[in-house]
């Protein structure tokens, strides 16, 4: 069974940095498309970073580009998005995400995905 935990969210000021963790089990991540999708108050689902199986390209949303960079570490089965010189409007719950289906940049409607961790960003 495929699963996925995010952490490492938490409350930081504008300017700050996080670094998220997604721990993983039930699948190699090398055989998947893996992605951070945030969700903000009032707003739908939105991609912030993605690694595409097979070429490991990365996509970056343009919202987060020069601040967020996504990794993972294959032995370790963790994914992580580290996220610098954050903004009021980063504040959101972050959720990692992975599917093996859909060969897109980004997870797509096969996408497996787990609890989120809440990042609140203060002006």
């Amino acid at each position: 069974e495929v699963q996925l935990q995010a952490s490492g969210g938490g409350l930081v000021q504008a300017g700050g940095s996080l670094r998220l963790s997604c721990a993983t089990s039930g699948f190699t991540l090398n055989d998947y498309t893996l992605g951070w999708f945030r969700q903000r108050p009032g707003m739908g689902r939105e991609w912030v970073s993605c690694i595409k199986k097979g070429d490991g390209s990365t996509y970056v949303a343009d919202s987060v580009k020069g601040r967020f960079t996504i990794s993972s570490d294959n032995a370790g089965n963790a994914l992580y998005l580290e996220m610098g010189m954050l903004k009021p409007e980063d504040t959101g719950t972050y959720h990692c995400a992975a599917d093996n289906v859909t060969p897109d940049k980004c997870p797509g409607p096969h996408l497996a995905w787990g609890l989120g961790t809440l990042v609140t960003v203060s002006s």
